[in-house]
């Protein structure tokens, strides 16, 4: 009886920790995520910094979506996103696909660790989303990152390009797309693909200007 007793509670204990750290293929750790409403310290670290009263949606709309990332050191990371209450489980799918695919990203931190200052974040290479702010070259017109419906993913690699230059200066030397390198986007890739599918709609496809890290559930 006493040996039956000892192999059940060695039975749970393996149980036990075999959800704590999933594996994946190769003994990579595998994907997770939560969502969950903003808690009060974020709140608290937000508020007047990424967000302010008079921005197109209340904090009670943001969730906080925390996740696992693929790293250019080939390490699985965590990573933290805010974003709209509506697109939440989308991006946990989006990223979720992204990581089995092993794409690279840099790393993923509230933009609030930067102040809340769009270009110091992007020439971090940080992947970020709700952040509000006014469009690029647009003042008075809200971006989509201000109702938390946009992601730029890997700024460094992926630039905002237009005729007067680019941005993060440091992305320069990947305006030229001609020239693959990893963590990069292209049109039809599997990250335009992963994205696409779920309806979000890439900055690389448009014609005036380019904008390679920026998706958007509208295409704005």
């Amino acid at each position: 009886m006493r040996r039956v007793i000892l192999i059940l509670l060695g039975v749970t204990f393996l149980l036990a920790f075999a959800h704590v750290a999933p594996a994946g293929a190769g003994g990579r750790l595998g994907y997770t995520a939560t969502i969950r409403p903003l808690p009060h310290g974020v709140r608290a670290w937000m508020n007047g910094v990424s967000w302010h009263p008079g921005c197109p949606v209340h904090l009670r709309a943001l969730r906080l979506v925390t996740l696992r990332y693929w790293g250019f050191d080939r390490q699985a990371h965590r990573g933290r996103l805010v974003v709209h209450r509506d697109v939440a489980e989308k991006v946990v799918g989006i990223f979720r696909r992204l990581y089995q695919a092993s794409f690279p990203i840099r790393q993923m931190r509230l933009v609030d660790y930067y102040g809340a200052d769009d270009r110091t974040s992007m020439e971090h290479d940080n992947t970020s989303a709700f952040n509000c702010r006014w469009r690029a070259g647009q003042p008075g017109v809200w971006s989509q990152h201000a109702y938390g419906r946009a992601i730029d993913v890997n700024p460094v690699e992926n630039p905002y390009v237009w005729s007067g230059g680019v941005s993060p200066w440091n992305g320069a030397p990947y305006v030229d797309r001609s020239h693959r390198r990893r963590g990069m986007i292209f049109h039809g890739d599997a990250v335009w693909w992963v994205f696409r599918n779920r309806g979000w709609e890439w900055g690389g496809d448009w014609t005036s200007v380019k904008d390679y890290q920026h998706f958007s559930r509208n295409g704005r």
